[in-house]
């Protein structure tokens, strides 16, 4: 079917908005929500019909409701003030209000006819990943292992549904899938997701054991896995622990695999979502090249799909890498690129953790930390579970001088997410948080620590030089201020202090002393 209004034309077979002869970039929620407002167009559609089908019934804010809405309408045109097209009804829904012409496609041509159509699309333009979490397995007959089975899995599916790259079946469907039934070859065909959670519980006289696994549904395969154990009147305490290890490990595990998975693909076969995640990957190399790398997948994938929050996202941390590791040659600029793109990608989707995040980085650069926090805060606040939002919090509380609040909350990271790929900087942060204390032991303890992280920079071996140098063993101190300036020629106690703008004069005085007095 093909519905035209005005200059445009819906194509439902071909999945795809046209402007006259022009292609209409839309997101494929997006998409969904203009065709069902259009195909109910001869009454109100409420907002917990359109919950239903375009979140198939996941908990979502009215911002991310009204953020579609307001997608839909400049798409086609429309605002929030005119309402030309899509009328709001306070409180209510929303209803198209433009006159619609319905036009059926013609069929297909036959043999001896011509040339046959373009088979329809079967695929969404993006391919985000899904996941389905089932109900556990219960291994012997207590009561609570047979609550805790239920209960764990619909906590998982509630916490994970705030992550906003991840889709997430609801309940309904994925509680479908029980003992026998829960065959991954099933839950992919019946489900159409990428991954699929699934987990067992055992109990003893004493104790209770969950473990949780992750599967590929493609080709069945263990992504991750871990195990729990507790006392088995404990279990209903720590079940939040639980949800919030699993979660943090569901953000490394997933993004990687992704990003495996697109290593395998040609360029020309990248999606947009393959893009983003490969960009993440490279990303976090926090290398020139791998900058560069990461920035051009992330404007690949805006290309692909303008919209595209986390893309957006994902190019304000690299013009963040530029400026803080001195890549670019124009700090200003990059700088500027790095909030301009933090502030599209929240115009496409202010409710995503990431996108926050980044916004609250940028001010690090103009050396505004009071700015940072609100948005560090609402980051977490939308996941409790961002393992780098929180390691983010913590290290501007440390530049602040709050050294144990960032003590608190970087510990809070590396528990959520011990392999995270910027583990080195959680514990670069720490060892910081130690320098504010004058604690110079462990400061040179975790600083050291970060040091020999895989993926620690220039920046970070200088944090190493200043703890060893504070705390006196001066050989330390001599060989990784070395080993910094070979990796970042010319680094100094600018450099260092405008990465990490401490606001207490006399801590700035001690460590630009302290660099300023190590070998170039």
């Amino acid at each position: 079917m093909i519905y035209r209004f005005g200059a445009y034309a819906l194509d439902t077979e071909k999945h795809e908005l046209t402007r006259g002869a022009v292609a209409v970039s839309l997101e494929p929620q997006v998409f969904a929500l203009l065709l069902m407002l259009i195909e109910n167009r001869e009454r109100l559609v409420g907002k917990d019909e359109i919950v239903e089908r375009i979140w198939k019934g996941r908990i979502v804010s009215e911002a991310a409701i009204a953020s579609r809405v307001k997608s839909a309408r400049r798409a086609i045109g429309d605002d929030g003030a005119v309402q030309r097209l899509i009328r709001t009804i306070p409180k209510l829904g929303f209803r198209f209000v433009a006159e619609v012409e319905a036009v059926s496609r013609p069929p297909a041509a036959t043999a001896g006819q011509g040339p046959a159509l373009d088979p329809p699309a079967t695929q969404e333009p993006s391919a985000r990943p899904s996941i389905a979490v089932l109900p556990f397995d219960v291994i012997g007959a207590a009561a609570e292992a047979s609550a805790i089975a239920d209960a764990l899995p619909h906590d998982l599916i509630a916490e994970l549904s705030r992550l906003r790259w991840l889709f997430v079946i609801a309940r309904g469907s994925s509680f479908r899938f029980r003992g026998a039934d829960a065959d991954i070859g099933k839950v992919r065909a019946a489900l159409k997701v990428r991954y699929c959670l699934s987990g067992s519980v055992e109990a003893d006289a004493r104790s209770m054991t969950l473990t949780v696994e992750l599967c590929d549904t493609q080709d069945g395969g263990v992504v991750w896995s871990e195990r729990f154990r507790c006392a088995r009147e404990a279990v209903h305490d720590i079940r939040e622990q639980i949800v919030q290890a699993v979660i943090g490990a569901l953000e490394l595990q997933i993004p990687m695999n992704e990003a495996r998975l697109a290593r395998l693909k040609s360029p020309e076969n990248l999606d947009a979502w393959s893009a983003y995640h490969l960009g993440l990957h490279h990303m976090y190399r926090f290398s020139r090249d791998g900058n560069a790398l990461a920035a051009s997948l992330f404007e690949r994938a805006i290309a692909m799909e303008p919209g595209f929050a986390r893309a957006h996202a994902g190019l304000s941390f690299t013009h963040f890498e530029g400026a803080f590791l001195n890549f670019s040659d124009d700090a200003a600029r990059a700088t500027a690129l790095a909030e301009r793109f933090a502030e599209q990608g929240l115009e496409h989707d202010p409710m995503d953790p990431f996108c926050n995040l980044v916004m609250g980085r940028a001010y690090w650069l103009h050396g505004d930390l009071d700015a940072s926090l609100p948005w560090l805060d609402r980051a977490i606040r939308l996941n409790p579970s961002y393992a780098q939002a929180r390691y983010s919090r913590g290290w501007t509380e440390t530049l602040l001088g709050h050294g144990a609040d960032g003590q608190v909350n970087v510990g809070a990271a590396l528990q959520l997410s011990p392999l995270d790929p910027l583990a080195y900087g959680m514990h670069g942060v720490r060892a910081m948080s130690h320098i504010v204390l004058d604690e110079p032991a462990q400061a040179a303890e975790w600083a050291e620590r970060a040091a020999r992280s895989p993926g620690a920079h220039a920046l970070i071996e200088m944090i190493a030089a200043v703890a060893h140098g504070m705390n006196g063993d001066e050989a330390r101190a001599r060989a990784w201020a070395q080993s910094a300036r070979r990796r970042s020629p010319g680094l100094n106690s600018d450099d260092f202090l405008r990465a990490f703008p401490f606001r207490e004069t006399a801590i700035r005085r001690r460590i630009a002393e302290m660099v300023d007095r190590l070998p170039v």
